[in-house]
């Protein structure tokens, strides 16, 4: 798998940034606040059109483009993929169950069990809001794995692994314990304040494309954590920068 070396920064902007690319796939650590790709309201302030320009180097007549993969919400920064053919982008979503996707979550209080596992059905309304049913007929099976690794009185910083990737899955899931993210004005009533969502991608595990070989990218701890938690020695591995 032959790295690509990384072109002129000028097509970017500079909290955008590339943690590997190759002549398959491209993967990216999304600041918080960008579209991962365009609405009816937003077309061009998105990761993917930021990245498609990129791709073409500024040049709209290229016929290079990137091809969506997966998603992050705008407020969810973190590690994202995308593939730049269509052969790789199918091979990914065809795999897509075997990828191993994990977060950090900053939600309000403390845990009595530090480990768990949460298990819902989600449904999506017509107001694009997200909400739990007990009726499996209805909702999309949502489970969502967690480790507590740093408590205060106000917060505690989780690890977490994500089984299935339905909308707004962490959010609805911690908010309906009571636990709602950081700064979550839509599920969580900002019960800890705070200038942004407490959630952040830092690790995505998959099978390449090409060479079928397993692949690991992280990015660093980002500051909105280490801000919050100090000088506090992330012990966990996966964390280790």
């Amino acid at each position: 798998m032959a790295k690509i070396s990384i072109a002129s920064r000028k097509f970017l902007p500079k909290d955008v940034i590339i943690i590997h690319e190759d002549r398959d796939i491209l993967v990216v650590d999304k600041p918080a606040g960008i579209l991962t790709i365009a609405t009816d309201a937003e077309e061009t302030n998105t990761l993917y059109y930021m990245l498609t320009d990129y791709v073409r180097k500024g040049n709209p007549k290229s016929i290079y483009r990137i091809f969506i993969v997966h998603r992050l919400d705008k407020d969810t920064s973190g590690i994202i993929v995308f593939a730049k053919s269509e052969q790789a982008k199918k091979y990914l979503q065809d795999n897509w169950e075997k990828t191993e996707k994990h977060y950090l979550a900053l939600v309000a209080g403390t845990f009595k069990e530090k480990t768990g596992v949460l298990e819902s059905y989600l449904v999506e309304n017509k107001a694009h809001n997200v909400y739990s049913t007990p009726d499996s007929t209805l909702g999309k099976l949502a489970r969502t794995e967690y480790k507590v690794l740093k408590e205060s009185n106000n917060f505690s910083l989780l690890d977490i692994t994500l089984h299935t990737g339905r909308k707004h899955q962490i959010r609805v899931q911690f908010a309906d314990i009571n636990h709602p993210l950081a700064g979550d004005k839509k599920y969580g009533v900002e019960k800890v304040k705070f200038n942004r969502l407490g959630l952040h991608s830092y690790s995505l595990s998959f099978d390449h494309p090409y060479s079928k070989e397993r692949v690991t990218f992280r990015t660093k701890i980002p500051a909105f954590v280490h801000k919050l938690i100090g000088s506090y020695k992330v012990e966990s591995e996966a964390l280790k920068e």
